[in-house]
Parts: C-alpha cells; sequence; structure tokens
C-alpha cells in the first residue's frame, strides 16, 4: 500500500468516528486509536473482517449497534454504482403462491416471486441482490443528475423492519441529483402480503410449527425491508456524501432521542430500556436506609452479651431493622405542548408502579386528577394510558396549563398524599402561561416530602424564557434536564 493509499484510508477512518461521535455514539480518542490498530489486523477488502473489528473497539452498548451498522454501511459501502445485478436463478416449479399485490407496477410480479422463494429458502445473499435490483427498478424517485429535478419524494424513511428506522429525507433536492426511495420499493412489492402463501406452502405443520414458521417468515421479511433501506442509503450516500447522508437519514440512537419529539414507534422501543432504569431508581431510594445494617440498641441482649467479658459490652446487640418500603407520588403534566414526553412519563410511572411499594399518580394540565387506579388494574402499559387517558375530565384535558392552579388544589384535595416517607417526582416543562407559580405552597408538598425531584424536558438554556417558571421552582426543588433517555439515566444514576 502506498503512502497516498495510506494517508486515505486514516482521512477515511477519522471522517467515520467523526461521524460515529456526531451521531451521539460515544467514542473516545483511544477507542479510535484501537480501531486504527485493528484496522491493520484484517484486508481492508474484507469487509465483514473490518465491521467486526470497529465494532469491537467503538460500540459499548448493545442498542447502539444498528446506528453503528448504518453508518458502517454508507462510509464502507458493500458497491459502488448499482453493483452486482445478477439474476436470479430460475425455478421451474413455484413452491410458494404469491399473494397480494395486485396493483404492482411492471415487473414487480416477477420480483414478488422471487422474493417469496427467497423468504421460503432463507436465502440473505439472494435477498440482498434482490434488495439492489428492486431499488434500481422501482426506487429512483425524481429527474436525473444536475437537472434540477430530483429530491420529489421521501428518501431512506422509517421503514426498517422494527430496528430504528431512517428519517425522511429529500436527496438532491438543493443539488440536482437524484433521489431513492425504499418505500417505493416495498409500496411495489408489498413483501408483507406474501406472508400468507408462505405460510400455505406447508400446511401440515402443527400448530405450534405454524406459530413458529409465521415468526420466522416476519423475522425475514424484516431483514428484506433493511436491506432495502440500506441499499438506497448507499445509492443516497454516491450521490450526496456519505457525511450529508448520515446527517439527512440516520436517526441517533434510541439513548439520543428527543423524549418532546419522539415518535410512536420510538416510544414503544423505549419502553423495554426503563424498566431497568426504574428498577435502579426504587433500589437508590431504600439502600440509604439499608447501609447502617443494624436497628434500634438492644439494651436488655447488650447487657446479657456483656457477661461473658466481665460486663464489659465489647459487642453490643440491636433489634432487627424494619424493611423500608419506598413511596412516590408522581406529578406528570400531560398538556399537548409536551405530548410525546408525557407519554414517556406514563411510560415510567408504570415502570416505576411495579417497584415501589406504593405509587400515586396525578396527572395535570390546568388542573390535577389522580389516575392511580389506571395503572394498578391495567396488566399493560399501553392499556394503562388508553384507561387514563378516556378516563380524564374534558376539563383537564382542555385548556393551558396551570401550575399554581394545580399544586394549590394538590394541597387541598391529596392532602395525605405526601408525608415525611414520600418520594416527589414532577414531569413537565414548567411552563406557567404567565399565571401565578404558587411556588410558597409548592415549597410546601416539596418540604413536607422526603425527597423531591423534577425532570424537565427543555434544554437548561430555555429554563426562565418566555412564560417558564423553571428557574423560580428550581430554587426549591432539585430539577433535571431530562430530554433523553440517557439523561434520565444519568439522574438516577446520581442519585445519592
Amino acid at each position: 500500500m502506498s503512502d497516498a493509499d495510506r494517508t486515505a484510508l486514516l482521512d477515511h477512518h477519522i471522517a467515520f468516528l467523526d461521524a460515529l461521535r456526531e451521531a451521539g455514539l460515544p467514542v473516545s480518542l483511544a477507542e479510535g486509536l484501537d480501531a486504527a490498530r485493528a484496522m491493520t489486523m484484517v484486508e481492508p477488502l474484507e469487509r465483514e473482517a473490518l465491521r467486526a473489528a470497529y465494532a469491537a473497539t467503538v460500540v459499548k452498548r448493545h442498542g447502539h449497534r444498528p446506528l453503528f451498522d448504518e453508518l458502517f454501511d454508507l462510509w464502507f459501502p458493500r458497491a459502488i454504482g448499482a453493483g452486482r445485478s445478477d439474476a436470479r436463478r430460475a425455478r421451474p416449479e413455484p413452491r410458494v403462491e404469491v399473494t397480494g399485490g395486485r396493483a404492482a407496477p411492471d415487473g414487480a410480479s416477477e420480483m414478488r416471486a422471487e422474493l417469496a422463494e427467497l423468504l421460503f429458502d432463507g436465502d440473505d445473499a439472494g435477498m440482498r441482490q434482490l434488495a439492489s435490483r428492486a431499488v434500481a427498478r422501482f426506487g429512483e424517485v425524481g429527474g436525473g443528475s444536475g437537472e434540477g429535478a430530483g429530491g420529489q419524494g421521501g428518501a431512506a424513511s422509517g421503514r426498517s423492519g422494527g430496528t430504528g428506522g431512517t428519517r425522511g429525507t429529500r436527496a438532491g433536492a438543493s443539488t440536482g441529483a437524484r433521489s431513492w426511495s425504499p418505500n417505493a420499493v416495498l409500496d411495489a412489492l408489498t413483501p408483507k402480503t406474501l406472508l400468507a402463501g408462505l405460510l400455505r406452502s406447508d400446511a401440515e405443520r402443527d400448530e405450534f410449527a405454524q406459530s413458529l414458521a409465521r415468526r420466522t417468515y416476519r423475522e425475514r421479511i424484516a431483514r428484506f425491508e433493511r436491506l432495502v433501506n440500506a441499499e438506497a442509503r448507499r445509492r443516497i450516500a454516491e450521490d450526496r456524501g456519505a457525511d450529508a447522508t448520515a446527517k439527512s437519514v440516520v436517526r441517533p440512537p434510541l439513548d439520543q432521542i428527543d423524549l418532546i419529539g419522539a415518535s410512536q414507534t420510538e416510544l414503544a422501543a423505549l419502553r423495554r430500556e426503563i424498566y431497568p432504569l426504574a428498577r435502579r431508581l426504587a433500589t437508590k431510594k431504600s439502600m440509604k436506609r439499608r447501609r447502617g445494617g443494624r436497628g434500634p440498641l438492644d439494651f436488655r441482649r447488650t447487657i446479657r452479651a456483656s457477661l461473658a467479658t466481665g460486663g464489659v459490652p465489647v459487642n453490643t446487640r440491636h433489634r432487627p431493622r424494619k424493611p423500608h418500603k419506598p413511596e412516590l407520588v408522581v406529578l406528570c403534566d400531560v398538556s399537548s405542548s409536551v405530548a410525546s414526553f408525557a407519554r414517556f412519563g406514563l411510560l415510567l410511572v408504570y415502570a416505576l408502579s411495579e417497584q415501589f411499594s406504593a405509587v400515586r399518580s396525578f396527572a395535570f394540565v390546568d388542573t390535577v386528577e389522580e389516575v392511580t387506579r389506571h395503572f394498578t388494574d391495567a396488566d399493560d402499559v399501553t392499556d394503562a394510558i388508553s384507561r387514563m387517558e378516556q378516563g380524564l375530565s374534558m376539563r383537564l384535558m382542555g385548556g393551558g396549563t396551570n401550575y399554581g392552579r394545580v399544586f394549590t388544589r394538590f394541597d387541598a384535595r391529596y392532602v395525605d398524599a405526601i408525608t415525611p416517607k414520600t418520594t416527589l417526582l414532577v414531569l413537565g416543562d414548567a411552563r406557567a402561561n404567565y399565571v401565578d407559580p404558587a411556588v410558597t405552597t409548592f415549597a410546601g408538598l416539596v418540604g413536607r416530602a422526603k425527597h423531591a425531584y423534577w425532570l424537565n424536558p427543555e434544554p437548561r438554556g430555555n429554563w426562565g424564557t418566555g412564560d417558564s417558571a423553571a428557574l423560580t421552582y428550581a430554587d426549591v426543588i432539585d430539577m433535571v434536564e431530562c430530554r433523553s433517555l440517557a439523561q434520565l439515566a444519568d439522574f438516577v444514576r446520581d442519585l445519592e
């Protein structure tokens, strides 16, 4: 390898690491050096070996791997241009009934039949080749390069089989380059409609085998959809450059997603990550009392034990400590301005209700209402949130947020909710709509609780601007910026 090639490879390596950092993956300088050393241990043309070397040195969390793979595919594409487009070997007799796709465009029927066979076989290499040909055939949107007609449709959208999609983009809208849309490909081939035919291909299975086959075929269909998305991103990167493509079509890792703008799909994915944090929070609240290890002094037993040492109480005896059961009161802003954060907060409330011995939950907008029963009666968080939203009064769901009225009415109606054993947790943006924030009343609530915290989804720089009363409330309660799952994890970790 010449010096020029080594320099180009090093520049490419640095650009790739910068892209990982910009996307939200924590890659230190030492890890970058480790990755550079690992590159020297593998053949650069062996793409999967190179991927494994990078992943082993820079990826620290399992949840960051999908984003790493997306960016790796952009910086180290498997092909240039159209790539290989070898035709699939024709089968004399189709084994799978092809269902759906009645309004398919020209040429899609043949590809759907081929896709059905590939899904039946689980042929990843064949599906990769078919994805490449399908994007070339159905995925181009807009005019050719330099004609200014590109970018007429979205590219690399979020249809990625549930693995964390990509954002819509108008590739080439300002440069006249072509745009590639995986949605157009998936709409032409409609792979999900092939599931019924795949299941009927072997109708002799028992019920358990049918269930297993259904799950297997769904995973293969999701795999094909991801391959289509990856191929579209690769072609966009050739037109626009890997760096520009990463900024426009690659989503940040799950723990870095802004909770205020999170989609329903992202909130569903966050659900799995909340439960470990809820367990840690409950443990933190009960750990401090356990650290002593011993209860009050048992004077009688101590005197008896001292007889063995000449009346000197060398070893003291203590009564058993009563088990500490942490209690929690949660006040959650469910106004439309923080709708996504509110749903995240309700997910957190549901998870906490399974970890604390007593949890009382309250939702508010311009007044406050207890919603505890919705979380204790439901077996599923989605059911709990649905019941809560249907059960809230029209007055609660309408109007602007009035924190002052909420805290005043909470103090009057639920005076018994907060005790010296209670941890108070407030979830909201502290936007008081220029009304009296009732700080004195709120300070009284905080003073009665054992611990009190406020999680605010707005950037700290916005606190106190406009109608925000965040800085006013921050004088009487520990207010923490909580815009992402990572910040929530930091909050739980830093609790005393």
